[in-house]
């Protein structure tokens, strides 16, 4: 992935956004071309791994052995060249989108345990329901119905070999032009516009270094 160096998400972060994992689209390089799947996805770091699963009618998970990428896309949103104080100034500017994107890589692996795929499924469970009041178990259901489920999912993982982390938020302009994106996007109506302006309002003109971080570890 292109990384200019304003952008770049410093090992921190970028360990950060990997252990928030979430929904992701996931690309394999398999022998008769392109597969893309979109799945969440969730860290495990005992592992350093990403793990999930698939139907068994998606032949995604045959290309195991597979050179593969997981794409994380956080907040987005275009941005007027009307937000910048230099347009009129100058008239200099153009439009632009901000986003976030985690790109992690490694080499797909199968796994066709029933026991495997159990603890899986009970992880992500545990991770999506943690919040909730009452949070749903995968022992709520009937074990006859949740073994019926299991063989009919394959679990995949990807054992993480690099992460590429990228904010582009607005980093490369001067402070006058910063306070513009941010007021121009908390005009919209459109929530992922508000959530845009908070990360350029988080990282502001900080200047982050490093790309490409090769197998970050918590």
């Amino acid at each position: 992935m292109y990384i200019p160096p304003k952008f770049a998400l410093s090992e921190s972060d970028t360990r950060a956004a990997l252990a928030r994992g979430g929904f992701a689209h996931l690309v394999t390089h398999a022998a008769d071309g392109m597969l893309v799947t979109p799945l969440p996805l969730l860290y495990d770091p005992d592992r350093h791994s990403l793990i999930g699963h698939v139907a068994r009618a998606n032949p995604h998970w045959q290309a195991a052995g597979a050179a593969s990428v997981a794409i994380f896309a956080g907040p987005q949103a275009y941005i007027s060249p009307g937000f910048y104080a230099t347009k009129q100034e100058t008239g200099k500017v153009v439009p632009t989108w901000n986003y976030d994107v985690l790109v992690v890589h490694g080499d797909l692996v199968a796994h066709d345990d029933l026991e495997w795929l159990r603890d899986l499924v009970t992880l992500l469970t545990d991770h999506h329901e943690r919040d909730r009041a009452e949070p749903w178990q995968v022992t709520d259901a009937p074990e006859t119905y949740i073994r019926g489920q299991l063989r009919g999912i394959v679990g995949i993982e990807l054992p993480i070999g690099t992460v590429e982390g990228k904010a582009k938020m607005s980093q490369n302009q001067p402070e006058r032009n910063l306070d513009g994106v941010i007021a121009g996007l908390r005009e919209s109506a459109d929530p992922a516009d508000h959530a845009v302006a908070a990360r350029v309002t988080e990282l502001g003109t900080t200047n982050a270094k490093g790309r490409g971080y090769p197998s970050p570890r918590s």
